[in-house]
């Protein structure tokens, strides 16, 4: 019997869902009644993988209704499913014609099938993400009181800053309390923060949006961040490797923490040092010295071994 690939377009009131390779199509509402129809009718199609867009939160319900029901759900990218789009060169957009795309996206690709995050990892995220606007918020303010000479407006965007900032500590106060109170991310975070060059806010960062850390190995570990690099050749031509995809705010955490790392983690250091003698350039031992954090990180959770200098 051929598997059964399934793609479903998630919208703010229905979900289009399309079978392949029947090409059974049809919709239902987005709320209870909906996803319990949505469950009964895809449980005795035995699906190799349904395929959901991620679509700016609407999908999370979703997902977790198809899981919780046993279904094997994953989570694609948008702007994937709209690359693989246009290669078939499908231009018209419409919800059922979307949905088609993403099951032939989800059978052409069989993306790997993994738990989803549960309501407490999902509840720090929002709050890590949350975290992450005000200070892009504060940032865009400061930069517009230094380009503007009319002192009414900088009083007025000291003002948004005073409020933000008040609000980022209110968030900080709160991720502190959901991390510790729970022991499991306790430990995670104590594990994490032995690490030097990993503080708190990094720590807790890859607890919310990197829940798989320490349960994949490195390569897998590294493709999820996006500091796997993926190189681009022709016959005798060798371009250049790049970095890209994955979870941006992981891989810009991870960043961060390299850049600490060069100088306060002997073992990183040594490392950056050796790769700068080398010739490479400062970028490029930036980012492998992220990536080696990163298989680090992943190593002492799996482990559950705090860093060790030997």
């Amino acid at each position: 019997m051929d598997q059964s690939f399934i793609g479903i377009d998630v919208s703010k009131d229905r979900l289009d869902v399309h079978v392949l390779p029947s090409g059974e199509a049809f919709a239902v509402a987005r709320n209870g009644e909906g996803l319990a129809e949505l469950n009964e009718r895809l449980q005795p199609l035995a699906p190799a993988v349904i395929g959901v867009e991620a679509t700016g939160g609407f999908e999370r319900v979703v997902a977790a209704s198809l899981a919780s029901a046993g279904l094997p759900v994953a989570v694609v990218n948008p702007a994937q499913v709209r690359a693989f789009a246009q290669a078939m060169g499908k231009r018209a957009k419409t919800d059922p014609i979307d949905a088609t795309v993403i099951a032939r996206f989800i059978e052409a690709t069989k993306p790997v099938v993994r738990p989803l995050p549960d309501e407490q990892t999902q509840a720090l995220a929002d709050l890590v993400a949350r975290r992450r606007q005000i200070i892009q918020m504060m940032v865009a303010e400061r930069q517009r009181e230094k380009r503007t000479q009319v002192r009414r407006l900088q009083k007025s965007m000291r003002r948004i800053v005073s409020v933000l900032e008040k609000e980022l500590n209110e968030l900080d106060r709160e991720i502190g309390d959901a991390v510790g109170g729970s022991p499991v991310w306790r430990e995670k975070e104590d594990l994490l923060a032995s690490v030097p060059g990993i503080g708190p806010t990094i720590a807790r960062t890859l607890l919310a949006e990197l829940p798989e850390l320490g349960t994949l190995d490195r390569r897998q570990i590294a493709a999820l961040a996006g500091l796997a690099p993926w190189t681009r050749q022709s016959g005798q031509w060798r371009g250049k490797s790049f970095i890209g995809g994955g979870r941006v705010s992981v891989r810009s955490a991870l960043f961060m923490g390299a850049l600490v790392a060069t100088r306060f983690n002997p073992v990183l250091k040594a490392f950056h040092q050796r790769l700068i003698a080398a010739g490479k350039p400062k970028m490029v031992a930036v980012i492998a010295v992220a990536r080696k954090l990163l298989t680090i990180l992943n190593a002492i959770l799996r482990d559950k071994q705090p860093w060790q200098h030997a």
